[in-house]
């Protein structure tokens, strides 16, 4: 579980920097397009302190699968209001590549969790 909370951490660092770079190039660069970033970040932190700190890993994790719960839904809801008006841009799609990376780690995460519960 640790190594898919790096996967998807690195997935999403690279989400916010192409979503970032194609805003410069664009010349219409927005923070905003780093929050991937963001997000990816804080799960590579937590897969890496999980992987060090064994005692903690339990923990760890199941904050990871709640921070990629919250980027799976804030992108989801952001595509969902806007549905009647949608249109499939640049943007959109970098929303529909976190909400993916983001429900791939959560699904992984609820099926460790299981798995793990069924053995103790």
């Amino acid at each position: 579980m640790p190594r898919a909370a790096v996967i998807c951490g690195l997935l999403l660092v690279l989400v916010g920097a192409i979503g970032y770079g194609y805003g410069l190039v664009e010349g219409s660069a927005s923070f905003t397009a780093l929050i991937p970033a963001g997000f990816g970040v804080i799960l590579l932190i937590l897969g890496f302190l999980s992987e060090k700190k064994e005692n903690l890993r339990k923990t760890l994790m199941h904050t990871a699968v709640l921070v990629a719960f919250i980027g799976f839904l804030v992108p989801l809801l952001r595509i969902l209001s806007n549905i009647g008006n949608f249109t499939f841009n640049f943007a959109a799609s970098m929303l529909i590549a976190m909400t993916l990376i983001c429900l791939v780690f959560v699904i992984l995460g609820v099926k460790s969790f299981v798995e793990a519960r069924r053995k103790s």
